[in-house]
């Protein structure tokens, strides 16, 4: 017997379906815990590596800036789809620690956090470790909704920017972003174009299940239909198209009208202009973008798609701007940065961070490097596991795949190498964010402290795990031998007295009564 099959939606252009809908509605009601819970992936755009690499550039932006004379007014980051936070945690980290090293005036900047989730709004108002940034005034957050967003309430200092506000270019990301907004699908084929459109069926009942299962569960029917030209209302989206349409064969094409009007309404917030740094799947070259079957839906939790550079530095081009894309075939990931300011071969200094940051080795190559260490992990070295956390940037996600392999390594260890895993320890930790994830990153640094013995360092870390996740047993348990390795007899007591309190039916805390601590 064939299984019941549900219409979720008859045939809609594919920018007006329904399934864009369904992912905006996935994020607003999942908020954090769509990354949180491991759901949808996140580290390969927004880790530590990567944050410091838009460091790179937008300090490289700032210089040039300042080249120009361009050092009063305020230059705005303006994260779209911030999601966790994580990135830009990164990026204020990194940028930071940059800034600190030059002793040059720059223009003052401050990174904003934008979503359409209120949910990952309260998070970015409320998480202490953003609470610094917000009081140094280079931090916002905002409720921003990219495509028809014509103006931006930053929503810490109570403070909206209108069209035509700003005096500094803006400097935007769109990080894992643009694969995740609507876009127009043409069929290709002998030089003539068709519009697509898509029908939704499901196996599950669409009024009966939550979106993240209807999405991973929908069936797609594609349509193609001929239409009169020209297609849009704007001059530069028809003649893009009609360039795709005498240059590509036979293909299915995505076209980010609506990414561009993104590009567009920031744009317009600022005479100045606009650098976007955007990094995602996707091509950037034409000959790519050929040959491209009916189109794939990557699903989990949300769905995204591939992203369509080579359209978004088209477009760049057309309104004056340059475009910054790999000069190479990449693996993994673009790293675009689009200049769509005047007299864009000005700067230089962003230019070059480019070269050196993305093209000579970048995002693309540490993805591939990632990869490669987590394959053989199990054979490396405390050499090798510390130079890898330094080319990561200290990254936790890092950290902690590797985690497994070095707690075997410090098990049999010297004297100068436990004073360089203590350093990297407090490095690492240095550039964690937390976005309630179900690992204990503290926790396992103070284990790592334990063993080491720097049982010091170990009580911090332990303090910073109670802080986060409560007082566990075990905690409890290891700050008490803490105090008893480092002689701290009145901590010793009292630590182990409320112990007991707390744990009054277990004999988990008998041993410790039992040390002596007037041993040597």
């Amino acid at each position: 017997m064939d299984e019941k099959r549900y219409e979720v939606e008859s045939f809609q252009t594919f920018s007006e379906s329904l399934i864009w809908q369904l992912n905006r509605d996935y994020y607003q009601k999942n908020g954090v815990e769509a990354w949180s819970k491991g759901i949808v992936p996140h580290n390969i755009t927004s880790n530590s590596f990567v944050g410091r690499t838009y460091a790179e550039l937008i300090l490289g932006f700032l210089q040039d800036l300042a080249a120009k004379g361009a050092v009063e007014e305020t230059a705005y980051i303006i994260e779209l789809g911030a999601g966790h936070g994580r990135l830009g945690y990164h990026v204020l980290r990194h940028l930071e620690n940059l800034t600190a090293l030059l002793d040059m005036d720059l223009p003052p900047y401050c990174y904003v956090l934008t979503d359409i989730a209120e949910e990952n709004l309260k998070f970015f108002k409320d998480h202490p470790q953003l609470q610094p940034y917000y009081e140094r005034g280079v931090l916002d957050y905002a409720y921003y909704d990219a495509i028809d967003g014509k103006s931006i309430t930053l929503r810490q200092i109570d403070h909206t920017i209108n069209k035509g506000d700003l005096n500094q270019p803006i400097v935007a990301l769109g990080n894992y972003f643009f694969d995740s907004i609507p876009n127009d699908l043409f069929h290709i084929q002998e030089n003539k174009i068709s519009s697509c459109s898509i029908a939704l069926h499901s196996t599950l009942d669409p009024t009966a299940f939550r979106t993240d299962l209807l999405l991973k569960d929908l069936e797609f029917t594609f349509k193609s239909e001929r239409f009169e030209k020209p297609y849009y209302d704007s001059e530069i989206l028809n003649t893009l198209l009609e360039d795709y349409q005498s240059n590509l064969s036979d293909t299915y094409l995505f076209f980010p009208e609506r990414s561009i009007q993104c590009l567009q309404n920031l744009r317009a917030l600022s005479p100045q202009g606009l650098m976007l740094l955007s990094m995602d799947k996707g091509f950037h070259r034409l000959d790519k973008l050929d040959k491209k079957e009916k189109p794939e839906i990557i699903t989990h939790g949300s769905f995204s798609i591939w992203v369509n550079y080579h359209a978004l530095g088209s477009y760049c081009e057309r309104v004056g701007g340059k475009v910054l894309f790999p000069s190479y075939s990449t693996f993994h990931l673009q790293v675009a940065c689009l200049l769509c300011v005047e007299k864009s071969s000005d700067y230089t200094i962003t230019n070059s961070v480019y070269q050196h940051s993305v093209n000579n080795f970048g995002p693309d190559d540490y993805d591939s490097i990632k990869k490669l260490s987590y394959e053989h992990s199990s054979s490396l070295s405390l050499m090798h596991l510390i130079a890898l956390l330094r080319l990561s940037a200290y990254d936790s996600t890092f950290f902690i795949t590797i985690l497994p392999r070095l707690k075997e390594l410090v098990k049999k260890i010297s004297h100068v190498d436990r004073d360089r895993i203590a350093e990297t320890l407090d490095f690492v930790w240095g550039y964690y964010f937390n976005i309630n994830e179900s690992v204990d990153l503290a926790l396992n640094i103070a284990g790592i402290f334990f063993d080491l013995g720097f049982y010091d360092k170990a009580l911090v870390y332990y303090q910073y795990s109670t802080d986060v996740y409560g007082i566990e047993m075990d905690t409890l348990y290891n700050k008490t031998l803490c105090y008893y390795q480092l002689r701290q007899d009145v901590l010793f007591t009292k630590s182990l007295k409320d112990a007991k309190e707390r744990f009054p039916d277990t004999g988990f805390f008998d041993a410790l009564q039992l040390l002596d601590m007037t041993a040597e």
